[in-house]
């Protein structure tokens, strides 16, 4: 009874990283939502995927990659919303305490975001979706609280949120909407590590007010909410889905 569908017949929505985890579902919803979605990631192709994304139009990318980045933007037959949410964390051996490591990590999970933000927004400017095109980013929880284990990650998720800030201000005057998402402990490919491991799991759980995992699929009507005429007065914001995360 209190279902709430969104309609995005006719807009295009370029999600990067969106071939797993919390890309592919929001992917997937702006896609059920009648929108015409491009995804990218770092294989050849769809068939080297485990999970069937066929549905979407693909480019491979490598978001450190600036050159690629601009060719893929400029090919792009206009765009009404961008999601970064290509990212990934280094806790193994290299790990972000590595100057290197560090550095490469705030390359792919900040820089990239820009990149694409920058080369996509002549598109998102001319775009005539109601509420206004929007580019939507990812954060984290990594963003507002320490994990040691990822100083990388964390820094550049916190960098997230700033750059959302001011993108938000600086482009406002010409329509454009940036603002973020940060997820909680949602179970994914990027934290499977954690998922069954008590010492590093139950804490997380701890705190979490709800006291479990949430899904991909939770996390994806908020992009399509922050991305609709329903929000079109919302800008700048880092909107935190966390089953009462940051509450405690």
């Amino acid at each position: 009874m209190n279902a709430v569908r969104f309609d995005f017949t006719g807009a295009r929505v370029l999600v990067t990283g969106g071939t797993s985890g919390i890309g592919l579902a929001v992917a997937t919803a702006f896609a059920d939502a009648g929108a015409a979605v491009t995804i990218t990631g770092t294989r050849p192709g769809p068939s080297a995927y485990q999970v069937d994304v066929t549905r979407f139009a693909y480019r491979q990318l490598d978001v450190r990659d600036g050159p690629t980045v601009s060719r893929i933007a400029a090919t792009l037959d206009g765009l009404d919303v961008l999601v970064n949410n290509a990212g990934a964390n280094f806790a193994r051996q290299p790990s972000e305490w590595d100057p290197e490591v560090f550095e490469d990590s705030v390359r792919l999970n900040l820089s990239g975001a820009f990149r694409m933000a920058i080369a996509c927004k002549p598109s998102l400017a001319a775009s005539r979706l109601a509420g206004g095109p929007s580019i939507l980013n990812v954060a984290s929880m990594s963003a507002f609280f320490a994990v040691p284990v990822v100083p990388a990650y964390g820094a550049a998720k916190a960098g997230i949120v700033q750059m959302t800030k001011n993108l938000a201000v600086a482009w406002a005057g010409e329509g454009i909407r940036v603002n973020a998402v940060a997820p909680g402990l949602v179970a994914t490919r990027m934290t499977a590590g954690m998922q069954g491991v008590p010492a590093v799991e139950q804490p997380q759980l701890e705190r979490t007010a709800m006291k479990r995992w949430g899904t991909p699929d939770e996390i994806a009507p908020t992009f399509l909410y922050l991305a609709s005429v329903a929000a079109r007065f919302i800008t700048g914001e880092t909107v935190c889905v966390d089953g009462g995360y940051t509450a405690t």
